[in-house]
């Protein structure tokens, strides 16, 4: 679980460093960056984390189009697209026992 625990940390602050070096190309305000989504392509937040250096990760997705977006908000209200595709598909899956 740990194990686990650390890759997931380990990939989120990677997505930050990514953020901000695509900064200029990527992001916009925060307001912008939703709305865009939801109006071009039909995406609302499915999910939210906190990653290093008081940035959000969210992940948006549409039902209808399978289509996703993750983005990461920065302290200075900025929101980076880091990755987006299609084949959304929202799952429950039990966690793994403790070993």
């Amino acid at each position: 679980m740990q194990k686990a625990l650390f890759k997931m940390t380990m990939g989120l602050g990677i997505m930050v460093l990514a953020a901000g070096q695509l900064h200029a190309r990527t992001c916009a305000p925060r307001d912008e960056v939703i709305k865009r989504l939801a109006e071009t392509y039909g995406e609302t937040r499915q999910g939210i984390g906190i990653a290093r250096q008081g940035a959000v990760m969210e992940v948006y997705a549409s039902d209808q189009s399978g289509s996703w977006t993750i983005t990461v908000t920065l302290p200075d209200g900025m929101t980076c697209l880091v990755a987006s595709g299609q084949a959304y598909e929202t799952i429950a899956e039990s966690l793994p026992p403790n070993t």
